[in-house]
């Protein structure tokens, strides 16, 4: 079940939170010395680093001629979905784990 985050403890958390899955979100989480005091934005701002780094991975996957460039316009897919839920779930609030890829945010220090 999800976890229904309390804002107000740091203004523009859930805006941050979303904008991590567009990479601008997480520039300002390492800008904004009040936005580090957010777990909530930290959990987001994890989420969109994993799905970053996904994205570099299937970018270098797409290199591969012709079955790269299948097998890697699918994950895109795949990748702009993951990237809505993200949105959607810190717009809402919501500390939830990206499906598939999720778990590996975990594993982030900072």
């Amino acid at each position: 079940m999800a976890k229904k985050q309390k804002t107000g403890k740091v203004e523009n958390e859930n805006l941050c939170s979303a904008l991590s899955y567009l990479l601008i979100g997480i520039i300002w989480y390492f800008a904004d010395e009040k936005m580090k005091q957010s777990a909530f934005a930290k959990y987001h701002a994890k989420q969109g680093l994993v799905l970053l780094i996904a994205d570099l991975i299937v970018c270098a996957i797409c290199m591969v001629p012709f079955i790269g460039w299948i097998i890697g316009w699918i994950l895109n897919i795949g990748l702009v979905i993951l990237m809505i839920i993200g949105i959607i779930n810190g717009l809402n609030g919501q500390q939830k784990p990206l499906p598939l890829i999720g778990k590996f945010a975990e594993n982030f220090k900072f």
